[in-house]
């Protein structure tokens, strides 16, 4: 098979051939379709997420279809089109797995960080941890879902249920869960780099009330702010632009350094908190509900082997929405 493959961190991602994986027990061999390429990518390929499993094949937005089955899959079949996210096995019997918070394992595995994941022609995955997507939209559409769509589902749960919500960094992420607040009824508010206004613009083209500057504060207090950049700063930003009683989600697996910040901003049981993979009924809620919204993800495609061309122009902010690779 041939792969995109980061050998160390700090260095572009070479392209080799590899030895055909097969799946073992309890996994499936895909033939990838599409492989989305997230902000995370660029936290391993940048060693922002320290010891990776080197040499890896980032990628965890991943839809392809099923061409191998392991032992004791009985569930899935070959030729069925499936997911694979960022969160690629659990232990099943650590604390956590045991109270049902999964997303928190101890021992857990990542696609595309301590795994192989979908910067390749074929990847093997955990069927456990393998979404059915069944046949409506094409692959590259659908990728983005696999984590943009699934860490902002999960960061929208923990929201809270109020009107108004601010979105802090309007890319992947956030032009689907705009979506998805538009659908149910809610008003989106989008922060941007200051200054951006062609984001500003693509947030308002999605239905948000009002879109500006991370620097600016909103026409009116917020119900409930998520934020998707990986800016520390954004934290008490965000504070200042909520009404007293409502929360602050980090949806980032990594953040920069949070500026301190005067205790009055996070008075009036004003709260921060922070999101964490995802669980699989996440995956099951969302993907079944994903079709009835209606989302459409925008998205800009690259051949797989200029996966370092699509990481630099994630980088630098150089299209809306999502990149995403095709083999």
């Amino acid at each position: 098979m041939f792969a995109m493959q980061l050998s160390q961190p700090h260095t572009p991602l070479e392209g080799v051939e590899l030895p055909d994986p097969h799946p073992g027990p309890g996994q499936i061999r895909v033939k990838v379709g599409a492989c989305g390429v997230c902000r995370t990518d660029l936290h391993v390929v940048d060693g922002d997420l320290i010891h990776p499993a080197l040499p890896i094949i980032p990628g965890h937005e991943i839809v392809g279809r099923i061409d191998e089955l392991g032992d004791g899959v009985t569930d899935l079949a070959i030729g069925q089109r499936v997911g694979i996210p960022w969160l690629g096995h659990t232990c099943g019997h650590c604390l956590y797995c045991d109270e049902g918070k999964e997303n928190l394992c101890d021992h857990p595995l990542f696609t595309g960080y301590t795994r192989n994941g979908g910067y390749a022609t074929m990847t093997v995955a955990d069927a456990r941890y393998a979404f059915p997507l069944g046949e409506e939209g094409d692959d590259v559409s659908l990728a983005p879902l696999l984590c943009a769509g699934l860490i902002g589902w999960r960061s929208l749960s923990h929201a809270g249920n109020g009107r108004k919500i601010g979105l802090y960094g309007f890319g992947a992420a956030a032009h689907i869960i705009a979506q998805v607040l538009r659908w149910q009824g809610r008003d989106v508010y989008a922060f941007t780099t200051p200054g951006d206004t062609e984001k500003q613009a693509f947030a308002r083209s999605l239905g948000a009330v009002w879109a500006g500057g991370s620097d600016e504060m909103p026409p009116e207090l917020l119900d409930g702010a998520i934020i998707f950049a990986s800016v520390g700063a954004l934290v008490p930003a965000a504070l200042k632009a909520i009404r007293k009683g409502c929360r602050v989600v980090c949806a980032g697996i990594h953040m920069s350094e949070i500026p301190a910040f005067s205790y009055d901003i996070l008075w009036e049981e004003r709260e921060i908190v922070s999101i964490a993979n995802l669980t699989r009924q996440d995956g099951l809620d969302f993907l079944s509900l994903a079709p009835k919204i209606g989302i459409k993800t925008k998205t800009t495609s690259y051949p797989l082997r200029k996966a370092n061309e699509a990481l630099d122009d994630l980088r630098h902010g150089r299209f809306d929405g999502a990149a995403v690779l095709v083999p």
